[in-house]
């Protein structure tokens, strides 16, 4: 999840480029004549600047983002080789420095662009690859893993995600059928309960957070700071947040997804979306329109 520069969250620590490049100076002086350059993005948690033409430096925009620093900075070198697609390659740990507060990055850069719902060159393909990269890391046997950020019993998500409903209720310019989600998030509250047996995750398979080439292959998963383990139905949320119908069928199939699973998945793809509407509509239009289409396509889809 990165983010351009407008406040997007309270407490939010002002970044531009004049700050980056006091810290690439402070910290890599081997990298301080390189141009830097604001990367605007439509995530949330991070900011984003290039740095020259092959890099880009990746730095928190508020407290609760910093520690995917360094998740990132410890797994993504040891996860990097065993999955099918590229990941971030971390080339430099930054630190605290100039007002700064927290840890940063500076990774290589990844070209490719984000694929989008609606607009997909090869969409079943796209599934097929989707599933490839799932199952990659559902198969890792990596000691030590982190819990996963969304990996939890989906109960955990229940007050929230209420509450997220009542705040949509007093939006009635969204459109949103609150009574119909109530009762898809219900059902997915009463789907048969995760085993809790645990598999490596990335649990935020967002649009924005996936690159293809110019065919619409997927070539590149990033943003692993949510990544580690817990119940499977997370990374089930591209079925929804991108896959048109035919698409999240061969989705579904090639991963093998048993019904409470998939009524799991679904619940989470819900509750991230009625939790993302209300509260970035007038901040990040792309996280805005993302959870409307996530919103609309488990409708129809039900």
């Amino acid at each position: 999840m990165n983010s351009d520069t407008m406040d997007l969250h309270p407490g939010q620590h002002p970044i531009d480029e004049d700050l980056v490049r006091r810290l690439v100076a402070d910290r890599f002086p081997q990298w301080a004549g390189l141009p830097v350059t604001r990367f605007p993005s439509g995530g949330t948690v991070n900011a984003m600047y290039r740095l020259g033409e092959e890099m880009v430096v990746r730095l928190p925009l508020v407290d609760w983002g910093a520690p995917d620093v360094a998740m990132e900075q410890e797994w993504l070198p040891r996860l990097a080789p065993l999955l099918p697609v590229a990941v971030p390659e971390v080339l430099g740990a930054g630190r605290p420095a100039e007002g700064y507060p927290w840890s940063w990055s500076v990774y290589r850069w990844q070209e490719g662009t984000h694929p989008r719902p609606g607009a997909l060159r090869e969409p079943v393909r796209l599934a097929e690859d989707l599933a490839g990269f799932v199952t990659a890391i559902r198969s890792l046997t990596l000691p030590d893993a982190p819990p996963a950020y969304r990996g939890g019993p989906i109960e955990l998500l229940d007050e929230e995600t209420r509450a997220a409903i009542e705040e949509l209720r007093a939006l009635p310019e969204e459109g949103v059928d609150c009574a119909a989600v109530t009762a898809l998030w219900e059902d997915a509250l009463a789907a048969p309960a995760w085993d809790g047996r645990t598999v490596w995750l990335h649990s935020d398979l967002m649009p924005g957070n996936l690159l293809v080439d110019g065919d619409g292959r997927l070539i590149a998963v990033i943003d692993f700071g949510c990544a580690g383990a817990g119940d499977p139905s997370c990374d089930l949320m591209p079925a929804w947040n991108l896959l048109p119908a035919d698409a999240r069928a061969v989705y579904r199939a090639a991963l093998d997804v048993d019904d409470a699973t998939w009524r799991r998945g679904r619940g989470r793809a819900l509750s991230l979306a009625l939790n993302a509407l209300p509260y970035y509509r007038e901040t990040n239009p792309a996280m805005a329109d993302n959870a409307r289409h996530v919103i609309r396509e488990i409708l129809a889809e039900s």
